[in-house]
Order: structure tokens, then C-alpha cells, then sequence
């Protein structure tokens, strides 16, 4: 099993690679029994936040090895994968907004992503 932390980042760097806005990672293992971390991030339209899921599937398969348990709402404005110990969350802006899950999690940590994605994040 792959440690959660490595995979957090790894699914941050493919989401930065395809170019994801406020790219976020919270570490929830303190707060939550369901998982170790959230990524957050948004695409600019559906086309891309459906781009952006696609791209950390394959991604991580290729890099890591490791597949999402499973994948909610490829047709709605948040799209959920779930890699068990990180659930990557990625929505359109007016999703993101509406859901505010950085609000949810303010007692949860953030995982430090600099060095990871690009400055301009």
C-alpha cells in the first residue's frame, strides 16, 4: 500500500500538470476516521474538471500503480475519487464555491504543496 502523503502529492502534481486552480490538500486523518487527506481543486468548465479527473485515474495508475475505489459525478459540477486514504475532489468554480469544504475542514491541517505545484497557485 502506498503511503497516503506520497499519493496526495503525486495527485497534486498531475492536477497542476493539467493546468487545476487552487489546488488545496487538507490532512484529515486528525479529524476523521475516513480518510488521511482531501485534494481539493477546480477546472476552468466541465470539460475540464471531467479532463482533470481522467488525467489523475490514469496518471496515478501509471506512476503509482493505484486505482480509485471508485468515481462519483462525472456529469455533475463535483467530481469524487476515492483512493480510500485520499479523496480528491474536483469541482467548477460555482460547485467549489457552493460547497466551501475548506470551510468544513478549518480544524484540519493543510499539507504543504509548495514545491509541488507551481508558484502561480
Amino acid at each position: 500500500m502506498i503511503n497516503s502523503e506520497k499519493l496526495t502529492k503525486e495527485i497534486a502534481k498531475v492536477l497542476d500538470e493539467k493546468k487545476a486552480l487552487d489546488i488545496v490538500a487538507i490532512q484529515t486523518e486528525e479529524v476523521t476516521i475516513v480518510t488521511d487527506y482531501f485534494v481539493i481543486a477546480t477546472g476552468t468548465s466541465s470539460t475540464h474538471t471531467k479532463a482533470l479527473a481522467d488525467e489523475v485515474e490514469y496518471e496515478i495508475k501509471e506512476r503509482l500503480g493505484v486505482q480509485p475505489d471508485h468515481i462519483e459525478g462525472r456529469a455533475t459540477g463535483w467530481i469524487l475519487l476515492d483512493y480510500d486514504t485520499v479523496l480528491v475532489h474536483i469541482f467548477d468554480s460555482e460547485s467549489r464555491e457552493y460547497y466551501n469544504l475548506e470551510r468544513l475542514w478549518t480544524d484540519a491541517s493543510r499539507l504543504d504543496l509548495s514545491g509541488i505545484i507551481s508558484p502561480a497557485q
